[in-house]
């Protein structure tokens, strides 16, 4: 059986009111996909329906359904599906333009890369105007992925988001890439150490995924269920970013710029206590990232004095009571 050339892996979980337009978007894909891999996790709503309606217009797709077990894992499960020579990942609720992936595949086959890299545009559902990710990013020529992560850290802007790149599918099995289970925000450890392991990358600047940013409704009991779970998730993101920065160490301007972004992205920890409905757990929290030395930990990859400043004060808090941002 000859290899095909494009897999894409799509997670469906319950989104039924925006499959439809990302089926669309895929079956208007030019040149189309080669193999399409949907891993339905358990939905629970019309999904299946909308996708066995989509089955005679997408004759590639092959849909997988599992016991539900998060976004972390029926990627997974779609990565130990896939045959393609490259492999891209679209988030179902999102929708792709139809030419979003033909110059990746053209460069990363001239170029022999392991990523392309490619823009994508915020979608707010008309609420206001949409706008491009990456309003500044040129195209590049062929670059180690450190240096493309050194670029964005450095520029202050950069999404840690899966389905802005293009993969090298031997790329990511050769360096045994998986998605941590259960984990909100798992895209922060997989960009950061697939950039930091990819020799050879490309920047394109065309805008290839629209993502949708809807307004989301929840009960204060779902709101801090998922409030909780994420603050445990940007926990174990922190841990898994300082031992990616213990790797390159050697590289102290990148290692500084690891640092910081590690400490940035754990501060909001605090934002997401700060919004708990259960204000006795969000407080009971913040006490255990004292006595578990997390807040230790920031204050020795603190990088500069209003990060010192954020850490000190919520060491005072968890002592006196109270969170706030």
């Amino acid at each position: 059986m000859s290899t095909p050339l494009l897999s894409l892996v799509v997670p469906v979980y319950n989104v039924a009111p925006y499959l439809p337009r990302c089926l669309e978007s895929l079956a208007a894909l030019e040149p189309p996909a080669d193999e399409i891999i949907v891993v339905d996790d358990g939905s629970t709503d019309d999904c299946p329906r909308i996708l066995a309606g989509f089955t005679p217009r997408l004759p590639q797709m092959r849909v997988i359904r599992q016991e539900n077990g998060g976004l972390s894992a029926a990627r997974n499960t779609g990565l130990d599906a896939a045959r393609g020579k490259y492999l891209a990942f679209v988030d179902s609720d999102d929708f792709i333009e139809p030419d979003a992936y033909a110059e990746a595949i053209a460069s990363a086959e001239s170029g022999q890369l392991d990523m392309v890299l490619f823009n994508a545009r915020y979608h707010y559902e008309g609420r206001r105007p949409d706008h491009p990710i990456y309003p500044d990013a040129p195209a590049t020529g062929i670059i180690p992925g450190s240096e493309w992560l050194r670029v964005r850290l450095k520029a202050g802007r950069f999404l840690h988001m899966v389905w802005m790149h293009l993969y090298r599918r031997d790329f990511i099995e050769t360096n045994h890439f998986r998605f941590v289970p259960r984990l909100i925000h798992e895209d922060v450890i997989w960009t950061t150490q697939a950039l930091l392991a990819a020799r050879r990358i490309s920047y394109l600047p065309r805008i290839a995924v629209n993502y949708r940013i809807p307004i989301r409704k929840a009960t204060p009991e779902a709101t801090q269920k998922r409030l909780e779970v994420i603050v445990e998730s940007s926990i174990t993101n922190a841990l898994a970013q300082t031992e990616l920065a213990a790797s390159i160490v050697a590289d102290t301007e990148l290692y500084a710029l690891l640092e910081y972004q590690l400490v940035d992205g754990a501060l909001s920890i605090f934002h997401l206590l700060a919004k708990m409905p259960n204000r006795a757990t969000a407080r009971c929290r913040l006490v255990a990232l004292r006595t578990e030395v997390f807040l230790a930990l920031l204050w020795r990859h603190a990088r500069d004095n209003p990060q010192r400043r954020r850490i000190a004060r919520h060491w005072l808090r968890s002592w006196v009571g109270g969170v706030g941002k």
